[in-house]
């Protein structure tokens, strides 16, 4: 039922299963910090492993070639991150659309007295997710051969190091501020700022829109996206 229809008992039930998911947010964050401490430590070793087969002793950043590739591979995040966050939109708006035609065609369902068609929603996020992740997957993948095969060793190894060294930051930066922007919302809806409908109330809720894919999607993938580039960089040494 709305909110304005429940009863007091329902309410106070209501706002305890938020207080439960406020802390869930915390724990997640807390777990993400550590796995992404972990990753980054494996992602190290790949690094290290790359370095003893490609006979790396050390980075000269006073070539252009190498310093330019390590701006280049501190690019790979954000616009890894970007894309997955804008995949997200495009399918959120997919699947809003879809209610709303459900909505419309399917007799009764506004009145309860009918179900939606599930499956038709969960069919329509499942596909796009593995068309959207196309683009990433194959930047992933191709972006440290082509700096391996057409700038050498050395640049890929500062490619490397850039993408690592900000990759880390915006994974811990995405799964802290994702959870605190959904906590953020929950406090302001207690009647905290103006409470709802107020102009912090309404920051909040653009907050959470975009807190969710920081947490749940771009933040967690970052991990993949380091440790995937490390692997296709120790894969193409015998090629450099």
């Amino acid at each position: 039922r709305g909110i304005a229809e429940q009863s007091g008992a329902e309410k106070k039930i209501v706002a305890r299963l938020d207080h439960l998911d406020a802390l869930g947010n915390t724990a997640k964050s807390v777990t993400k910090g550590f796995a992404i401490g972990a990753a980054g430590l494996t992602i190290l070793a790949l690094l290290a492993a790359y370095a003893e087969t490609a006979h790396l002793t050390s980075l000269d950043l006073r070539k252009p070639g190498t310093l330019a590739c390590v701006l280049l591979g501190t690019l790979m995040p954000p616009i890894f991150s970007a894309l997955l966050i804008l995949s997200v939109s495009r399918s959120a708006q997919l699947v809003i659309e879809e209610v709303r035609r459900q909505f419309r065609e399917i007799p009764g369902l506004l009145l309860g007295k009918t179900k939606p068609d599930y499956h038709r929603c969960v069919d329509i996020v499942s596909k796009n997710a593995l068309k959207e992740l196309l683009l990433p997957g194959l930047m992933a993948i191709f972006a440290p051969i082509f700096v391996g095969l057409i700038l050498g060793k050395n640049a890929l190894g500062g490619f490397l190091v850039g993408s690592i060294s900000i990759g880390l930051v915006f994974a811990f930066f995405m799964a802290n501020a994702g959870a605190m922007w959904d906590n953020a919302k929950k406090l302001i809806e207690e009647g905290r700022y103006g409470g709802p409908g107020s102009e912090a109330h309404r920051a909040a809720v653009i907050g959470d829109t975009i807190g969710d894919p920081f947490k749940d999607t771009a933040g967690p993938s970052i991990n993949t996206l380091l440790a995937v580039m490390a692997l296709i960089s120790i894969l193409i040494v015998a090629f450099l």
